[in-house]
């Protein structure tokens, strides 16, 4: 089963979208991500280790986003060189519902479940 024009259109443009919208959400988080005051005097101490706990939680974010796009960019290489849709494991073709659900998917659904046998509790996000 290969994939026809029209879909292969339909998934670029979803990851170019979903590329967008990392990015945009990557400039609003870089706010909460910024130092946090040391300055007790014009914050409370409790205020202090919400800010610290928003700072972290906020840098997770941006870390997660990061490989997001990683993942994106990936698979527009993989559309551009025409191995989009193709496991990069074993080179089979990863099933269209699959690629709906996430278009940057690079293992087929047999290799993925491998992996995670292999790997139990860690979860491969392909």
């Amino acid at each position: 089963m290969s994939l026809t024009d029209q879909q292969l259109e339909g998934f670029r443009q979803r990851l170019l979208q979903l590329q967008q919208e990392l990015t945009a959400l990557q400039q609003t988080g870089a706010e909460a991500a910024r130092v946090v005051e040391l300055d007790q005097t014009s914050v409370g101490r409790l205020s202090r280790m919400d800010a610290l706990q928003g700072q972290a939680m906020s840098q997770e974010q941006g870390r997660r986003r990061v490989n997001e796009q990683q993942k994106i960019s990936a698979a527009l290489r993989r559309l551009a060189a025409g191995d989009y849709g193709y496991c990069v494991a074993c080179d089979e073709p990863i099933a269209v519902p699959r690629l709906e659900l996430d278009p940057a998917v690079k293992l087929c659904i047999d290799c993925a479940n491998r992996r995670e046998n292999a790997w139990p509790g860690i979860r491969d996000k392909s």
